[in-house]
């Protein structure tokens, strides 16, 4: 069953919709320069807010592990995602600060790139077309994939089942997709997270 992961959450409706919709995790953007980027302490406020059984995720780019793991230690976020250039060495000290759970995410465009997210220490990999840009790129190099990830890039409500029926992802990530003028839909929430779970269903 492919996971549901509705990232760039950053209002208090957001959160109503994903408590209604129920997706098994929801994301908030730390990441300065992001249109998306929600402060921490927003981000708290809006995690009181949200059912207990959706995990929340924070998308971090090149930030200071020590930063990372206050946010996890914490309770701000169940689960850190790092979306910008580290490597081992990062994962390493993360380690060393909290036990939470790490995504990492990795650009794919070769199949050496899919080699390199493989290997990747962290307990998941992410696999995206770039920094959230909101495109797709060549499913094809993940057909030979040896490792469950979750899939971004360019996903929404019309082509999520495609997705989920030719590579069986452990989840999809959408953030753009189910926007409207820049700001979360509800209604292309809704429809995302009903198409996922229809095509899970067969």
């Amino acid at each position: 069953m492919t996971k549901i992961k509705l990232c760039g959450l950053s209002r208090v409706k957001d959160i109503e919709t994903a408590n209604a919709l129920q997706p098994d995790y929801i994301g908030f953007v730390f990441a300065a320069k992001s249109r998306r980027y929600i402060p921490p302490v927003e981000a708290a406020e809006l995690k009181r807010l949200l059912l207990p059984g959706i995990r929340a995720v924070g998308v971090f780019v090149n930030e200071a592990p020590e930063t990372v793991a206050r946010l996890l230690n914490e309770g701000v976020i169940d689960i850190a995602q790092l979306h910008g250039t580290e490597d081992e060495i990062t994962i390493r000290k993360l380690r060393g600060l909290t036990d939470r759970p790490l995504i990492q995410a990795f650009r794919i465009a070769s199949e050496a790139d899919l080699r390199r997210a493989e290997a990747s220490s962290a307990d998941e990999i992410l696999l995206d077309a770039g920094a959230g840009t909101g495109t797709v790129f060549d499913w094809n190099l993940l057909l030979g994939a040896k490792r469950r990830y979750f899939l971004a890039g360019g996903l929404d409500p019309r082509m999520v089942r495609g997705a989920i029926r030719s590579l069986r992802p452990y989840g999809v990530d959408v953030s753009s997709g189910i926007e409207t003028g820049g700001v979360k839909d509800p209604e292309k929430m809704a429809a995302f997270v009903a198409a996922v779970r229809e095509e899970n269903a067969i």
